[in-house]
Order: C-alpha cells, then sequence, then structure tokens
C-alpha cells in the first residue's frame, strides 16, 4: 500500500512556474512507477509525466514536453513535477498516481497502469 499526498498548487499568471510536490509513504519500493495526470473541468484525467522508480527514463506527454520535469528525491521518498512556462491550457486539478509494486511503464502511460492516487492539488493559469 502506499498513500500519496500532493501539494504546492496554486494560482499563477501565463509564463510563470510551479513545483508540485508528491509525498509517498507506507510500502514503497523501487520497482514500482511513478506518474502525474490532470483533470481539467470537463475534460478526462490525462497522462502528464512519469518514471519507473527503478529506471532512469523519464515519460511526457507532447503538451508539456519541454516545459515540466518530473524528479524525484529517494530518501525522502517524494516526486516533483516542475511545471515552467505554464499556459492556461495547463489548469486542471493535478494527481500523483503510483502503480503496483513491480509495475513499470513505458512509452505513454496510461490511468490503467496506476493502482494509487493521491487527492490531487489545483494548479489555476491565468491569463
Amino acid at each position: 500500500q502506499v498513500q500519496l499526498v500532493e501539494s504546492g498548487g496554486g494560482l499563477v499568471q501565463a509564463g510563470g512556474s510551479l513545483r508540485l510536490s508528491c509525498s509517498a509513504s507506507g510500502r514503497t519500493a523501487s520497482s514500482y512507477a511513478m506518474g502525474w495526470f490532470r483533470q481539467a473541468p470537463g475534460k478526462e484525467r490525462e497522462f502528464v509525466a512519469a518514471f519507473n522508480w527503478s529506471g532512469g527514463s523519464t515519460y511526457y506527454a507532447d503538451s508539456v514536453k519541454g516545459r515540466f520535469t518530473i524528479s524525484r528525491e529517494n530518501a525522502k521518498n517524494t516526486v516533483y513535477l516542475q511545471m515552467n512556462s505554464l499556459k492556461p491550457e495547463d489548469t486542471a486539478v493535478y494527481y500523483c498516481a503510483a502503480s503496483r509494486d513491480g509495475t513499470l511503464v513505458a512509452g505513454t502511460p496510461s490511468k490503467a497502469d496506476f493502482a494509487s492516487w493521491g487527492q490531487g492539488t489545483q494548479v489555476t493559469v491565468s491569463s
């Protein structure tokens, strides 16, 4: 079992930056994946970024590649999403997610690849 808590959301003007944090607790291991998803009003939850804890590759949605960076701090079991050059289209609730232990991701992960989810943190980008 993995418990996830996101933080760092808020209101920012277009072109600004935010860093989201996801703190993982409970049983954590190296053989699972972590990811960020977002859900805008009236839209489906969509993939943003992800990585396998045991690997070095990162995966990004085309819409955020070059602007967002997913990273981790192993000692604190914390995952970050650095968001730069924010656009109003980035406005959404952002969710941290973890896969089951032993389940890895590749390419463009989907919601089905993840079993544990945080409560979400609101990111609002104004024009």
